[in-house]
């Protein structure tokens, strides 16, 4: 039955149990305090009446008369009128009466035990005597001499104090009926009040869309990051841990303490357009959102794409297209030098024709010749043949030190920190400038030297350009720049390297990288998955 009953019904009913059984239990303990306090003030009025009794003059000098009863019964008759108590009855030291209520009962002895009293002590309790069963004070009365002469017992019916409390019921009784009715009014009003908030829903609703919210959340291939208003992470999809590399203990904790500070910095700065954002060593592409529900902002939303592996496509597409504008550009300039030796010999200018062959040399061919003898890993060969064709498309000239030793060491961090390095250093050299590149390997890791002629890097930017979006130049696509360099300081920070810039003696920009030992044993899914050139 409680299943087929609403949420709301349920709230409803459960809160009103509550509340009847709090009235039900404050009116008990009401209702018995009540009745103490009106035992209670009984019984102190009991006791000042027996011990007035016990203590006057009059009562006490009767004992020696012949008939004490004369003297004691109208006092005991006065007393009980006077104080409203039910009766006041006097005894000698055997428990002989000298006053009663009822006057047959005078001279007869008293049918309860009075040796409490009789042995000076003071009794208080219940007792049935010939009145019934009431509530009774019995004080010794003592003599000139301090002995105890007799007892004074003053009494009141256990019917008159239940009487006294069926008095006071009806307005008790009256608080607690109020006070049900306010606990029920409460409880329709809590109750409507927690079915608005969870948007009149029932239970199995609410499961079935937080099934479907994780289902969906955790099943999008983009990572999403929601922080509530005190700017703590709420929500953590399967996905932007895998890019964030976070885990579940993430979550409540202050978004500036776990993440990166230029993505915790973009929570409460919505915007329509997408950020480039250097996380690790992973490219994301980060858009902020408010978080908003009845028109009220409870926080924010932060939707991740991983950019690296496209950026490193289209980075090696350029390269590519560069490459092929180059193979284009030589094999033009071979047609024309072929059109000329052609027409020499045509011409029966033989001699002419293999002095021009001697001039024109083999120069031109992408694949012509080593980089650099010592440089034996391929990966790095390969870069190097293919910037140096490029660069010499835009007349720069990349030299690489004849003295360079290069092993490979089994990840592309090398070619990660060398391409930006060399994109750099063509940027700030412009046509006709000069890159040299120097490269060293040993058993503790590697030396990247890269130097340019260009304008170098002014002393007071020098620890700035390491910063994730920081950039020297102002040109198209400056929002895609900045990264290169904090890449390479964080390739070296993992492998336990550094990364320093000076004035070289070309008199631009010096950068030298120096990388530990690849940690064993290494991951292979990081050597694909994360390492990228950019282009700062």
């Amino acid at each position: 039955m409680i299943r087929s009953m609403s949420l709301r019904s349920q709230l409803f009913f459960l809160q009103l149990l509550i509340v009847l059984i709090i009235v039900l239990v404050a009116g008990t303990v009401a209702v018995r305090m009540q009745e103490q306090q009106i035992r209670d003030a009984y019984q102190g009025r009991m006791v000042g009446v027996a011990q007035s009794i016990a203590q006057l003059p009059s009562v006490v000098d009767a004992f020696d008369d012949e008939d004490p009863s004369a003297v004691i019964q109208p006092i005991a008759e006065l007393t009980t009128q006077a104080t409203g108590v039910t009766y006041v009855v006097v005894t000698d030291d055997v428990g002989i009466r000298y006053s009663h209520p009822n006057p047959d009962m005078i001279g007869r002895m008293v049918s309860t035990d009075p040796s409490v009293p009789l042995s000076g002590e003071t009794f208080i309790g219940t007792q049935t005597g010939t009145l019934g069963e009431s509530w009774r004070v019995k004080v010794p009365i003592r003599g000139a001499d301090g002995s105890v002469i007799g007892t004074a017992s003053v009494g009141t019916l256990e019917s008159t104090l239940a009487a006294d409390l069926q008095e006071d019921l009806p307005v008790l009784l009256a608080w607690l009926v109020a006070a049900a009715l306010v606990g029920t009014a409460g409880s329709i009003w809590i109750s409507r009040l927690i079915w608005r908030r969870i948007y009149r829903l029932e239970p199995e609703e609410i499961a079935v869309l937080l099934e479907t919210r994780d289902a969906m959340l955790h099943g999008i291939g983009e990572g999403v990051v929601a922080v509530d208003e005190r700017g703590r992470l709420a929500v953590l999809n399967d996905e932007a841990k895998r890019l964030l590399d976070l885990g579940d203990e993430a979550i409540g904790s202050p978004a500036e303490s776990v993440l990166e500070p230029a993505l915790a910095q973009m929570f409460g700065a919505a915007g329509d357009a997408d950020e480039t954002v250097l996380v690790g060593e992973r490219v994301l592409l980060a858009r902020s959102s408010d978080a908003v529900v009845d028109g009220r902002r409870v926080g924010s939303v932060l939707v991740l794409r991983d950019r690296t592996e496209l950026h490193q496509l289209l980075l090696d597409l350029d390269g590519a297209r560069d490459v092929t504008q180059a193979l284009r550009s030589q094999a033009h300039e071979f047609a024309n030098k072929m059109h000329v030796i052609s027409g020499l010999l045509e011409l029966g200018r033989t001699e002419k024709a293999v002095d021009f062959i001697s001039r024109s040399g083999h120069g031109g061919s992408v694949v012509s010749g080593d980089v650099s003898p010592g440089v034996s890993d391929p990966d790095t060969a390969s870069l190097l043949m293919a910037k140096t064709t490029i660069c010499a498309e835009k007349g720069i000239s990349l030299i690489v030190d004849e003295s360079s030793t290069f092993e490979p060491d089994g990840t592309t961090d090398p070619v990660t920190v060398l391409g930006n390095l060399i994109d750099n250093a063509v940027d700030a050299v412009g046509s006709n400038g000069t890159i040299h590149v120097e490269l060293t390997s040993h058993a503790k890791g590697c030396i990247i030297a890269v130097s340019d002629d260009g304008p170098g890097i002014p002393e007071s930017l020098r620890a700035q350009v390491f910063t994730s979006g920081f950039s020297t130049k102002e040109s198209a696509g400056a929002a895609s720049r900045g990264f290169g360099l904090a890449l390479v300081q964080r390739v070296a920070e993992r492998r336990a390297g550094s990364v320093t810039v000076d004035e070289s003696v070309l008199g631009g920009a010096h950068v030298l990288v120096t990388l530990g030992p690849v940690p064993a044993p290494f991951d292979g899914a990081q050597r694909q998955g994360s390492h990228g050139v950019l282009t700062p």
